[in-house]
């Protein structure tokens, strides 16, 4: 039996392309930013979590981030390396790691809303439309997740 295929579609109408390629280009509006606070973007993706949340479990971080503990750890050495945090073992349950931002982490948020100003004069949308495309995004991924066996939104 033969199964006939579609060609693929160009890749400027693949919705999955232009959102990678957004992210990618929010990356880039980032970057001088992240370097100045001595950040990479996941480390910075650990640290708004944190600054939400202080005293979540490695496990709980990677949840929220939609990521493997595995992939965290080599982030959060360095991240604790750099004095934005400390890990420690949970005494109630050895096998888990609370993950804490210290007083420098902590200090970071203030110089890290700089992003979304860079965000809003990199685009040249006002905040009200890339709020709207924001939840637009969202509503899309969770529904995506809802439909993954397996799979839970980051939340």
């Amino acid at each position: 039996m033969t199964v006939k295929a579609n060609p693929p579609v160009p890749l400027d109408d693949q919705l999955c392309y232009t959102i990678y390629s957004a992210a990618m280009a929010i990356q880039r509006v980032y970057k001088p930013l992240l370097d100045q606070l001595g950040l990479t973007y996941p480390q910075y993706l650990v640290l708004n979590v944190l600054w939400r949340e202080d005293g979540l479990t490695v496990g709980g971080i990677a949840e929220k981030l939609a990521l493997e503990s595995s992939t965290l750890t080599p982030l959060l050495k360095r991240l604790e390396a750099a004095g934005h945090l400390h890990r420690t073992r949970n005494p109630d349950n050895e096998r888990q790691v609370v993950v804490a931002l210290t007083d420098k982490g902590r200090a970071l948020k203030a110089q890290a809303g700089c992003l979304g100003d860079a965000l809003l004069g990199a685009s040249g949308q006002s905040p009200a439309h890339l709020g709207a495309m924001n939840r637009d995004i969202r509503e899309l991924r969770d529904a995506l997740y809802t439909r993954l066996g397996g799979w839970t939104a980051p939340s």
